[in-house]
């Protein structure tokens, strides 16, 4: 069973910068933007989670202690002084702490429990990634303009970035990773200065341990934009009970 969930919370996110200066602490219905991502992964079963802070560490850091006396939950940060750089630098940073599998998530992003569900159940060798991939390229929640796009064939990840020009799925953000995660971004980085999670899953799809994880019809956004902002409201408030339960 897996417990632990790593969360990065260290970008600056410039593309939200209208909505409030640190993403994470983004109000989104009444809750900052990393309560919900929290809060749905506590719901879904798992138990202690990391977040890896960086821009205006202090404060998210303080938000987090203050968060987790009040919902009684088990949160640990670790801090990227690195966080103007690749996101894969903020994965590195909790190596330390996580030994054994784990869920990766962004504190950007709003998704169902079931797609949890979907994660913490496939089953992976101790050499594979799994990633949530949406087969949906019709998916209105999703942004075009950003998302990360995934190439996938049986169940092996072919190829993922923003800007490859064949693809048959999207990146949801949420991936299910133990150390050959860690590994493989070390490598990425090592061999081609590519320090990303993107990298690290390229690293990972050479030898096919790079692995797509359908998540059906669960609901998911990236809040990255006033516009993704406003779809997420929309959805979230009649959806709001059915979201965290």
């Amino acid at each position: 069973m897996i417990e632990d969930l790593l969360i990065v919370a260290a970008g600056m996110g410039t593309r939200l910068r209208a909505k409030g200066d640190l993403k994470p602490l983004v109000d989104l219905c009444g809750k900052p933007l990393i309560e919900h991502a929290l809060e749905v992964a506590f719901a879904s079963g798992l138990k202690r989670a990391t977040v890896v802070v960086g821009y205006n560490a202090n404060v998210l850091t303080s938000a987090l202690k203050e968060l987790a006396a009040r919902r009684s939950w088990d949160i640990d940060t670790v801090y990227n002084p690195d966080f103007k750089h690749p996101n894969g630098l903020s994965v590195l940073k909790a190596k330390a702490r996580l030994k054994g599998r784990f869920i990766l998530a962004m504190c950007d992003h709003l998704v169902e429990p079931k797609l949890y569900d979907y994660m913490v159940k496939a089953p992976l060798a101790d050499a594979q990634v799994g990633l949530g991939i949406d087969m949906r390229l019709d998916n209105e929640y999703v942004d075009l303009e950003d998302v990360t796009r995934v190439r996938f064939h049986g169940p092996h990840i072919l190829d993922i970035g923003k800007e490859i020009p064949v693809y048959n799925a999207f990146d949801t953000g949420i991936f299910s990773a133990g150390p050959a995660l860690f590994e493989a971004i070390e490598k990425s980085g090592t061999d081609t200065g590519n320090y990303s999670i993107s990298g690290g899953m390229h690293m990972l799809a050479e030898k096919k341990n790079a692995i797509g994880i359908n998540v059906e019809d669960s609901f998911w956004i990236d809040v990255d934009s006033p516009e993704m902002h406003r779809l997420a409201t929309g959805w979230l408030a009649p959806n709001r009970t059915e979201a965290v339960g």
